[in-house]
C-alpha cells in the first residue's frame, strides 16, 4: 500500500510523459485534450492513492487514460471546426462513400478490440510482458528508455519482447489473419 506524497511524486515523474502520450494517441492526436486527460488521470490517482498497490499503478494509469481519451474522442471527435471547413475538409468528408466509411469504421473498431484483448491477455499472462509491449510497441518509446523505465537491461527487454511476441502469435495469430483478410 502506498502512503505519501513522495511516492506519488515519484510515480508522477516516472509516468507523466507516458500517460500524456497515451492520451494524445487515443484522443485523436489532440494535445490540449491529452493534457487535460493527463491531469484528470493523475488527480484520480492522487485522490485514491492510499488504496493502490504500487505494482498495479502502470496498468491502472494506462486503462484510465485510454478510456478517458476514447470517451473524449467519442464526445468531441466528430465535431468539425471552422478551420476544417476553410481547408475544404468538410467537402472531402461529405463525398466519401457511406459504405466505404462504414467498412473502414468497422475494420478500425475490430482492430481496436483485438488490440485491447491482446493487452488484457498479456496483462493476465505476464504483467512484465504487458508493460514491455505497451511501452515499446503501442507507445513507441525507444527500447533503451523502456529498459530504463522497467529497471532492466536491454538484453532482458529483448528477451521479454520476443517471448511476448511468440505468445501473441500463438494466441491471437489466427484471429489477426482473419481480421486482416476481411
Amino acid at each position: 500500500m502506498l502512503t505519501g506524497n513522495r511516492e506519488f511524486n515519484e510515480i508522477y515523474e516516472k509516468y507523466k510523459n507516458l500517460v500524456l502520450k497515451v492520451a494524445y494517441i487515443y484522443s485523436g492526436n489532440n494535445y490540449d485534450a491529452a493534457e487535460d486527460i493527463t491531469q484528470d488521470t493523475f488527480l484520480k490517482l492522487y485522490t485514491g492513492f492510499k488504496d493502490f498497490k504500487a505494482e498495479k499503478i502502470p496498468s491502472w494509469l494506462y486503462t484510465v487514460t485510454k478510456n478517458s481519451a476514447l470517451n473524449y474522442k467519442r464526445k468531441y471527435g466528430q465535431l468539425i471546426s471552422v478551420d476544417d471547413e476553410e481547408n475544404g475538409l468538410v467537402n472531402t468528408l461529405s463525398t466519401e462513400s457511406t459504405e466505404e466509411g462504414y467498412i473502414e469504421r468497422e475494420r478500425t473498431a475490430s482492430a481496436e478490440k483485438l488490440n485491447d484483448r491482446i493487452l488484457s491477455g498479456l496483462m493476465e499472462k505476464n504483467p512484465r510482458w504487458h508493460d514491455a509491449v505497451l511501452f515499446a510497441y503501442y507507445m513507441d518509446i525507444p527500447q533503451e528508455r523502456v529498459a530504463e523505465i522497467m529497471g532492466i537491461k536491454i538484453g532482458v527487454l529483448h528477451s521479454i519482447l520476443h517471448r511476448a511476441k511468440v505468445w501473441i502469435r500463438k494466441t491471437y495469430g489466427v484471429e489477426y489473419e482473419e481480421m486482416r483478410d476481411k
